[in-house]
């Protein structure tokens, strides 16, 4: 079984913002067996997975992380538009245009590269990582707007609790062990590579790292100055 499973089972237990102890009680198993699910120890049955179905109210191809719909729909990649090869049309100002532009050729030049790898899981769990930090970026845009949190599922407390963060560091870490565990070949990532074989693309990508590299050493000479006061 997936290691979908495991994070989604955990995921939907703290979104029902209930205890392992009182979700146990309710699938009529141990909290101690619980916990061995949520942590990937041990693997259920088609029994205990039709039960969590019904107590979480998902389909079972949510639960095996086989659909993005709660439903289990399930949602082919012909059938996502496709933003970069949309017409600009971005209402706003040049500057979102710009950061748009920025992020999305640099995920695509990523998710090619990841395509060539074909971890599933490691894609899985990228897009994991990155679903969660656009949520927790629309979220509070969302609620400033005035628009009505029903439209999430994750509780109101539980986000501002951050637990958006914590899926996301779990997303990371099982991204991170899957590209560790692939025995395949990977494709060559240098700057050269990159500019031919992702032109104008590779160009958007190195502008973000850039950016990022910025902003960290203005918090190490933030940090350098803090640490140097400290030490008068």
């Amino acid at each position: 079984m997936s290691t979908d499973f495991s994070r989604v089972l955990s995921l939907l237990r703290q979104e029902k913002g209930v205890s392992q102890r009182k979700a146990a009680a309710a699938l009529n198993i141990s909290q101690a067996l619980l916990s061995h699910y949520e942590n990937g120890i041990r693997e259920p049955g088609l029994a205990f997975v039709a039960k969590a179905c019904d107590y979480y109210h998902v389909s079972a191809d949510y639960l095996l992380g086989r659909s993005l719909s709660r439903d289990g729909a399930m949602i082919e990649a012909g059938e996502v538009p496709d933003a970069s090869e949309a017409k600009e049309d971005l209402k706003g100002s040049i500057l979102a245009k710009l950061q748009k532009k920025l992020v999305i050729n640099t995920a695509s030049v990523f998710f090619d590269l990841l395509g060539q790898v074909g971890s599933k899981e490691a894609i899985s769990q990228a897009g994991a990582y990155l679903s969660a930090a656009l949520y927790q970026l629309f979220r509070p845009f969302y609620r400033a707007a005035g628009g009505n949190e029903s439209y999430f599922s994750t509780g109101r407390t539980s986000f501002d609790l951050d637990v958006l963060s914590a899926e996301m560091t779990l997303s990371r870490i099982q991204y991170v062990k899957a590209l560790e565990a692939y025995r395949g070949s990977f494709p060559s990532v240098d700057s050269q590579s990159l500019a031919e074989d992702y032109q104008g693309f590779s160009q958007s990508m190195a502008q973000v790292f850039h950016n990022a590299d910025e902003r960290v050493r203005l918090l190490e000479a933030m940090e350098e100055q803090i640490n140097s006061e400290v030490t008068k």
